[in-house]
């Protein structure tokens, strides 16, 4: 007897199939009959439930993205850690410093899928100063920052953090890498207008900003 899935378990198996189909051959390399054949579906099934492969792509952008997200917000509501700490661990939930997302972020950042990786960043630059926003504003009532302008402050981070820390988009030695945290994070808490070092201090927490310190 055929099996009828709820569109939801249906929709959710394509993904599962797609997302390791990209992860071994790239997004242009995965055709529309190597996921009828992974799933073991008819081609009206599948376009039942996805317009084209670029809807499932989207979709499972999606999928990324709530995990992402959830994920740096669950840290941002975590009112027993620290203000600064929740910050950098903000950042670090979306892996551009490492954290709980490597897997899906390695798989983002394979050459073969740099328009997975684009979507994400997108997402990313979009969803992530909000929550920081709100954690700023938090340490501005606490006498711990002070900025007129606490979601652009954030956006820049974001924007900063995503892209130069990005080894798809800048290639560094470590000794490079370590010496442009210290200046990233010297200049974050210039921004916010926050103790100087304040920031260095817990970034030192996370084994970061050892190698390079300011006069």
């Amino acid at each position: 007897m055929r099996v009828v899935k709820k569109s939801e378990d249906r929709k959710n198996e394509i993904l599962d199939a797609v997302d390791e189909l990209f992860g071994h051959k790239g997004f242009d390399g995965t055709s529309t009959n190597d996921i009828l054949e992974k799933v073991g579906i008819a081609r009206g099934t599948l376009y039942h439930h996805f317009k084209s492969k670029e809807d499932i792509m989207d979709a499972l952008i999606d999928r990324y993205a709530v995990r992402l997200i959830d994920g740096a917000q669950e840290v941002a509501a975590d009112k027993s850690i620290p203000i600064v700490e929740r910050i950098i661990r903000v950042v670090m939930a979306l892996n551009l410093s490492g954290g709980s997302s490597e897997q899906i972020m390695e798989h983002i950042h394979k050459p073969q899928n740099a328009l997975m990786h684009q979507k994400i960043q997108k997402v990313i630059i979009n969803g992530v100063p909000p929550i920081l926003t709100e954690i700023i504003r938090e340490g501005i009532q606490q006498g711990l920052f002070s900025t007129p302008f606490p979601y652009e402050c954030m956006e820049m981070v974001v924007i900063y953090a995503s892209t130069v820390f990005d080894d798809d988009l800048v290639v560094m030695t470590e000794k490079e890498r370590s010496s442009r945290i210290v200046a990233f994070v010297c200049n974050v808490e210039r921004l916010l207008g926050a103790e100087s070092g304040s920031l260095m201090d817990v970034m030192g927490m996370f084994g970061e900003g050892d190698e390079n310190s300011r006069d």
